[in-house]
């Protein structure tokens, strides 16, 4: 059999295959992807899920003059594939490669940028009315998962959708992907009303088989026709979809091209918001992948196909997540208050062991931030004491929420913010560069920064054990393997340590305080600064807190060095470092201060080693920057060289 897929260098070459080829095509895209996933890493099942309707989307509609919004996008896999972008799929998720979700630099066919959850029914919404504003005769498409479909944001879009525009309506398709899970197991009201669209398909079976009856006879085929939404209404209850304004029609099986083709080309033609419910299998055509959605959701590596992902080998330092899970489980042993909270992230917040031993203390409120963030103020605000995993990057959708309804009220809620700072692959999306500024700026919020795992396990015990909002930064993986011990220990609030101090006299005389550089870490690049200290003699502080910040520690410093430096992996405008300048503006202290971070500019995809070195945040960038701005030339000329070597 001639290979299809190599032909296929643009969706106006799909569409020159004729329609009994599509089978094949999509089988070979569906071992590309699965062949390129084993590679490079990636997100698999949901990529696997989509095969056969990214196809048939690219095979009816005319993009990208059509618009295809993806939501989330980390299904768009094939649908790079089809787009021209084959060539370079090996470099998926790298530095300099292919993007692992939409990306409107990246290509035409990219045409709403995506990562996040929910964001799709507005976006298509916008694109369809622009079309008629503009008197353009182009389709704007949707394609939204179950999972994304439970957030606020695209119920508010159907509304507004749904209600149309200046007494016109909207023309304008949602493809709801229906595969039964998000990246956990899926949750709440809605999954249980789509399982009962699922079970009423006797309805769309019944309904064929009368027509096959009554097509002969016209007279009749035309009444049962006119009849037949009020005959619906009477087997299956109208939609939710329905009552948005939308014309439902599903649920069908997304893997099959013969009733996907037909059933989008009709729906191409309509007027109006519609509405098409699919049913897909998550990793679908890989047994593996199906049978183990959850695990096979995302590859972090390479793996053989045949094998599966390999098996997980002897265990080596926790990640900060697991540690987080264990401090979890013993914080709720010691305390009967505390509640856990997860926006659809049981897994990858640690949170699995949990919800096992604490079903009923364990809340998983699905794809919705701020309904989390408000959800614990109500917990709250009747003496509980809520616990919210979240996201360092998803934390921003509840931001608002995180300012009004806990902040302004000062309720006890601590926010345990995973992969806070550089993520590496997934990119900017999810980058956790801004949570330290956008938290210190919050009255009666605290930003607790810990250095290495023991330090993490002090700081939730701190944060948890204070009246008050307190947000807990820690990054992506493991430490640096720091012993942790079992005691629920606290820090003394608002103070930092000196983890080195400059063997410099620390006198009065300016010669001795002007050769002295003090390096002012948050969080886990305390290391890299302790690493960078040791050549060039310099004290460490361990700042621990961003808010409240150690401000006689900084003073004290800044008294007994001649320049500070401040280290932190967040982005620097508003950052740590803005905080040591204000407190030394307020105090009238002029001192050199270097202030080292994330750049003013998105960090791209790639490994985070790498990244790292990028942005001039490993040891060597953060030793060539202080080289750079405070030892003298004489000095400084040789060690930049080896440096740079």
């Amino acid at each position: 059999m001639i290979k299809l897929l190599p032909t296929i260098n643009s969706p106006a070459d799909l569409r020159r295959i004729g329609r009994g080829q599509l089978a094949q095509v999509a089988g070979e895209l569906r071992q590309f992807v699965l062949d390129t996933v084993a590679q490079t890493g990636g997100h698999l099942g949901s990529n696997l899920g989509t095969v056969e309707l990214t196809v048939a989307l690219h095979y009816v509609f005319n993009t990208p003059h059509d618009r295809i919004v993806w939501d989330v996008g980390h299904q768009t896999y094939p649908h790079k594939v089809l787009t021209g972008r084959r060539d370079r799929m090996h470099t998926l998720r790298q530095l300099g490669g292919i993007g692992g979700f939409p990306r409107r630099d990246e290509s035409e066919y990219d045409t709403f940028g995506t990562a996040h959850s929910s964001t799709s029914i507005s976006a298509a919404l916008g694109m369809a009315l622009a079309a008629q504003l503009k008197g353009e005769d182009r389709r704007a498409v949707a394609v939204i998962g179950d999972g994304a479909m439970s957030a606020g944001m695209a119920f508010e879009a159907l509304n507004n959708a749904g209600f149309g525009h200046n007494g016109h309506s909207v023309d304008m398709l949602v493809i709801l992907n229906d595969n039964d899970m998000s990246i956990s197991p899926p949750v709440g009201a809605l999954n249980r009303y789509l399982a009962r669209l699922m079970s009423g398909q006797f309805y769309a079976a019944a309904r064929e088989g009368a027509k096959a009856v009554l097509k002969p006879v016209p007279p009749l085929f035309e009444l049962a026709r006119r009849f037949e939404e009020h005959a619906k209404g009477m087997v299956v209850p109208g939609t939710i979809f329905e009552e948005f304004g939308f014309n439902y029609v599903g649920p069908i099986d997304g893997h099959d091209l013969d009733s996907l083709i037909p059933t989008l080309e009709n729906l191409r033609s309509k007027k109006g918001p519609q509405f098409l419910h699919v049913v897909t299998k998550k990793g679908y055509g890989y047994k593996l992948a199906e049978a183990d959605p959850v695990k096979y959701h995302a590859a972090s590596g390479k793996f053989n196909p045949a094998e599966g992902f390999p098996k997980a080998s002897s265990p080596g330092k926790p990640t900060f997540t697991q540690v987080f899970g264990q401090w979890l489980c013993d914080m709720a042993e010691a305390d009967q208050r505390l509640v856990a909270i997860t926006p659809a992230m049981r897994e990858g917040s640690g949170m699995v062991e949990f919800h096992k031993r604490f079903p009923s203390r364990y809340f998983d409120v699905g794809i919705a931030e701020q309904h989390a963030v408000t959800f614990a103020a109500g917990l709250a605000c009747e003496g509980l004491k809520p616990v919210v995993a979240i996201y360092s990057t998803f934390l921003q959708r509840g931001y608002d929420q995180l300012i009004h309804d806990v902040a302004i009220q000062n309720l006890p809620v601590v926010f345990a913010l995973d992969r806070a700072g550089i993520v590496g692959a997934d990119g900017a999306t999810h980058c956790g560069a801004f949570d330290i500024a956008y938290v210190r700026c919050i009255p009666n919020c605290s930003m607790l920064t810990p250095s290495d795992e023991n330090e993490c396990r002090m700081a939730l015990t701190t944060a948890f054990r204070q009246s008050h909002p307190v947000a807990v930064r820690y990054p992506r993986g493991a430490g640096c393997g720091a012993e942790i011990r079992p005691e629920l220990t606290e820090w003394a609030w608002g103070k930092g340590v000196l983890r080195r101090e400059s063997s410099v006299r620390a006198d009065a005389r300016l010669e001795g305080r002007a050769q002295r550089i003090a390096i002012l870490a948050f969080g886990t690049l305390v290391h890299a600064a302790l690493s960078v200290a040791g050549k060039l003699d310099a004290t460490v502080a361990d700042m621990r807190f961003a808010k409240p910040l150690d401000e006689a520690l900084v003073l004290e410093l800044a008294r007994t060095h001649g320049a500070l430096v401040t280290v932190e992996e967040g982005c620097v405008t508003g950052g740590a470092g803005s905080a040591v300048l204000e407190c030394l503006a307020a105090a009238g202290v002029e001192v050199p201060v270097l202030v080292l971070g994330l750049p003013d500019h998105f960090v791209e995809h790639g490994d985070p080693a790498k990244l790292m070195s990028i942005v001039g945040l490993d040891a060597a960038g953060i030793e060539l920057s202080i080289r750079r701005r405070f030892v003298p030339p004489e000095v400084a000329r040789p060690a930049l060289a080896a440096v740079n070597s």
